[in-house]
């Protein structure tokens, strides 16, 4: 038998994200984001809405890859990327057009595929608004901390 204090060894466990990011505020919006662009993605390409596709996939893609970057803290050890401000402009903008294909599935296109999506694409819209709201906040606060920071770092290298 393993001690009690043994490490599972690694396999599959070591890709799932920790639960601490799992239960966070930011795990569980960006978790929603990429259930929902993928059920709106599924729901486009059995509709007659195919055509409003990408916009889902791109946004699956990016909350995806947001959501591992932050689980595994990217965003701590990439400090050159400005990671509050390109959260911040990805929920905009998915908020943005989620709600115009979102309007333009529900009164376009009559069958239950598109009216679906339509539906998720609302709540999609919901969940980014809550998200750019919540990272806005995050961003004034990196936004202050950065510019405290900028001229007192440009006399330094000066002298």
């Amino acid at each position: 038998p393993e001690p009690a204090g043994a490490a599972s060894p690694p396999g599959l466990s070591s890709l799932l994200p920790p639960r601490e990011f799992l239960r966070s505020r930011k795990g569980q919006l960006l978790l929603a984001e990429s259930v929902l662009s993928f059920i709106i993605f599924i729901c486009y390409i059995a509709s007659l809405a195919a055509s409003f596709m990408m916009a889902p996939l791109l946004e699956f893609l990016l909350a995806l890859f947001l959501f591992f970057a932050y689980a595994s803290k990217l965003n701590e050890k990439f400090k050159g990327a400005h990671w509050p401000l390109a959260d911040f402009l990805r929920c905009v903008t998915a908020a943005i057009i989620y709600f115009a294909i979102s309007i333009a599935a529900v009164s376009k296109y009559s069958d239950g595929a598109s009216k679906a999506a339509g539906v998720f694409g609302f709540a999609a819209t919901i969940v980014f608004a809550i998200d750019f709201y919540i990272t806005f906040n995050d961003l004034v606060t990196f936004l202050k901390q950065g510019s405290s920071d900028g001229p007192e770092g440009h006399k330094a290298e000066g002298e």
